[in-house]
This record gives structure tokens, sequence and C-alpha cells, in this order.
């Protein structure tokens, strides 16, 4: 069976003990959080082993496309369909209380099935606040707009579309107007 090791290998700037500490941590929170995305009914990798003294984790090889490529090459249906299939997954990640933080169509892959896998949840957390969902869906915003500059609209829109059907109306809306107050401030500002 195909499978794949992520391995955090340790940071020579980081006091050495502390560094241990937390790539010990990262790497049982990321094993945690992938178990629980698919409680959330989201694909992600099987984990078939975690190994807290080497820091790794050894998970399934997912067949498919990255979305960054598939979206390059399909037509504009595919890519809506695609993209309202990511949307919805998204959604029920933030339903159940998971922010992946990495939303780049670098971490999302289609399967022949057409169905889209979510890898790399490295900096993924547990919350359900609006804040940091809003900060989930704005940077999958600024990917479709920078990576995918061409179709990037329709792209997001069919997401948000996707993502409005799984957590309904008004939690949407909410997000959605967190996403423009989030657009405004520091760092994410295009413009003001």
């Amino acid at each position: 069976m195909k499978a794949v090791e992520k391995i955090r290998v340790p940071k020579l700037y980081r006091v050495r003990e502390l560094d241990t500490s937390i790539r010990r941590t990262r790497t049982i929170h990321e094993a945690s959080i992938i178990h629980d995305a698919k409680r959330a009914r989201v694909s992600t990798p099987l984990v078939y082993m975690v190994d807290i003294l080497r820091t790794s984790i050894v998970m399934q090889y997912i067949e498919g496309t990255r979305l960054r490529e598939y979206l390059g090459i399909s037509g504009s249906n595919d890519r809506i369909k695609a993209c309202r299939v990511l949307g919805d997954r998204v959604g029920r990640l933030h339903v159940f209380g998971i922010v992946h933080g990495d939303l780049t169509t670098s971490n999302m892959i289609l399967t022949p099935n057409q169905d889209i896998t979510l890898i790399d949840f490295g900096l993924a957390e547990y919350s359900k606040e609006l804040e940091k969902q809003g900060i989930d869906i704005l940077l999958g915003q600024r990917v479709f707009q920078s990576t995918h500059h061409d179709y990037g609209l329709e792209c997001y829109k069919a997401f948000f579309e996707g993502y409005r059907e799984r957590v309904g109306k008004t939690t949407a809306d909410q997000v959605e107007e967190r996403v423009k107050q989030i657009a405004k401030r520091g760092r994410y500002a295009v413009e003001r």
C-alpha cells in the first residue's frame, strides 16, 4: 500500500528541549485533527502510524490531482462543481469546530470519484470562533485571487455557495461579514 510520511524536522534556532516538545505536541495535534475531520465527514488521509519520538505521521497516499492543477486544466462547469464541493467540506469542518488554517489549493486533492480530500492539517486548530473561521475563508479567497486569478472569482463564488449550503445562511452571512472586517486590517489588507 502507498503511504506518505510527514516528519517534523528539528529547528536548530530553538532550544533543543523546547523544539522537541513543540514538534511532539504538534505531531499529536495534527493526527488528532485529521481523525476528527473524518468524524466531520471530510475526506482526509487515513493515519497509519504516529511516531512521537521521531515526530512523524505515516498516512495514506491519496490518488488524484491537486486542486491547484485541476482548476487550471478544467472547464468552467467542472471548476464550479469542484469548488462547491470544497466549500461544503470546509463548512463541515467549521460546523464541527475545526479550522484548517492553510486552505490553499495545493492542500486539496480531487480524487477519481470527484470528492475532495483535504491534506496538511499542520496549522489546523479546534475553534468555533467566527474570527478564526473568517480568517480561514479569507485565506482561501486570497488563494483563488492570486493563484487562480483568471477564474478565481467564479471559483470563490462557487466555494462560498457550497459553504453557505453547509453552514446555513445566518452563519455564512456572519462569516462573510467577518471576512470583510478582517480584510480591512493590517497584514490582510489589500486596499483600505
